[in-house]
């Protein structure tokens, strides 16, 4: 007897190439969660508790991940049983899945500006507060000196901003060695404020241009996964 063309027997034979694409998107979502959680610990910390809400959507990203290769293997198995009611469960689990990427991506969206604001405020008051030199070992100075080395900058607006700090109180400095172009010349003295020995520009604005791409990276991804769900 020739096999009866039905919708749900149409469906079932797309139901392995659907679940390659649910698994796809969560080694997706799982890849970009670990890179902005192991990558940004050190950007976190600079920027404070305003862009904690990062590794949330991080650790977000990671567990949908986990689900939805899962959820693969739970389609998987339905199929390869014929099970109609593991089936619609993968598929009420997926809708939901569908509504919590959505949402990440409109909150990171929604919230990018007012984080911004925070964190301008938030890193401005604790470096002046609290950074305390060049070879501190405390862990923000030591966070803050690799910012600055590695991004090529001096403090958060400009080097103006260690002007009256507790840095300047205690080391009678302008400005530490890590906005110096080079530390070992004798110019790096911490009162030569020439463009020609130190870098004038503040880090924020550079912060903030790889916090804008995590975001929209974020919600690409997020996005992009929904779509292929």
């Amino acid at each position: 007897m020739a096999e009866m063309h039905t919708p749900y027997s149409s469906l079932k034979k797309l139901l392995p190439l659907f679940n390659v694409f649910l698994a796809v998107s969560g080694i997706i979502l799982i890849g970009l969660g670990i890179s902005i959680k192991c990558g940004d610990g050190a950007l976190t910390r600079v920027f404070g508790l305003s862009s904690a809400y990062f590794l949330h959507i991080s650790n977000l990203c990671m567990v949908m991940g986990c689900i939805l290769i899962l959820l693969s293997c739970t389609g998987c198995y339905g199929t390869a049983k014929n099970s109609r009611g593991t089936l619609l469960f993968c598929f009420i689990v997926m809708v939901i899945i569908l509504v919590v990427e959505i949402t990440a991506a409109t909150v990171v969206l929604l919230f990018f500006p007012v984080v911004k604001d925070l964190a301008l405020e938030h890193s401005f008051m604790t470096l002046r507060k609290n950074y305390r030199g060049y070879n501190e070992p405390d862990e923000y100075s030591t966070e803050w000196n690799l910012v600055m080395e590695k991004l090529k900058c001096c403090g958060v607006n400009n080097y103006t901003d260690f002007s009256g700090s507790y840095f300047e109180m205690t080391t009678g400095h302008t400005y530490p060695r890590g906005c110096c172009k080079s530390i070992g010349t004798t110019a790096c003295d911490g009162h030569n404020v020439s463009p020609q020995v130190i870098r004038q520009q503040g880090c924020f604005r550079k912060l903030l241009k790889i916090t804008k791409t995590q975001s929209y990276t974020l919600c690409g991804v997020s996005l992009g996964a929904a779509v292929i769900q």
